[in-house]
């Protein structure tokens, strides 16, 4: 049995140049057509789990994937209804904020591998947006630019370092992009801290709502 959705950017249809093109396949056990350079491979069992976890990732197929191709004529993810409510924020939201901390260390202790920090700060920064707006918000934003998208708590820093930290992301995951001059990386670097306190400050307001205050 096989199913096979397209999910992301493609779906929410925000579109760009720079998008990919998200592919999902459903397979009991090894299936040697899909490749997992195209496709995020899944098994029927796993994805029952992450729907009992409350999984974002289950959440984002929940409400942004389309059939594409099934092997039994069903739709196996409509099928799966809600996922659970997602309950590890606090969790998940930290492990996001020591990742851009790590990057920031590195950055610092000259690491060569400054697009691969830079890279790191945005996805940090990305899926720290996300599992908030999902679980705090409840208007749950799993675009590129779910940071922009929170309101008055979105982060706020300079346009030109956030989309130099999105054109490292695609420069570490695709190897193609536009090049990163020095005196963007130093901007961008500069506004490390306000992303830092930025997570600082909504990781507190989790710890509020958690809290009953």
């Amino acid at each position: 049995m096989t199913h096979i959705y397209a999910f992301g950017s493609l779906c929410r249809g925000d579109v760009t140049r720079t998008s990919d093109v998200d592919l999902l396949a459903i397979v009991d056990g090894y299936d040697e057509r899909f490749e997992p350079e195209m496709f995020s491979i899944y098994s029927y069992s796993r994805l029952r789990e992450i729907w009992a976890e409350g999984n974002p990732f289950a959440w984002h197929l929940s409400l942004e994937s389309k059939l594409l191709h099934a092997s039994d004529e069903t739709d196996f993810i409509n099928a799966l209804g809600r996922p659970n409510a997602y309950d590890k924020c606090r969790q998940d939201c930290e492990k996001f904020a020591d990742l851009i901390c790590q990057a920031e260390e590195s950055l610092a202790g000259g690491n060569a591998s400054i697009v691969f920090d830079l890279s790191a700060i945005f996805l940090g920064i990305r899926n720290f947006a996300t599992c908030f707006s999902l679980a705090i918000l409840q208007r749950p934003d799993f675009s590129r630019h779910s940071a922009l998208k929170l309101g008055p708590k979105q982060l706020e820093i300079a346009p030109d370092a956030y989309a130099t930290l999105e054109a490292a992301r695609i420069l570490c995951t695709r190897g193609t992009g536009e090049c990163l001059t020095t005196e963007r990386v130093d901007l961008t670097k500069g506004e490390i801290p306000r992303i830092r306190a930025w997570t600082k400050r909504l990781l507190e307001e989790i710890d509020e709502r958690e809290a009953g205050i």
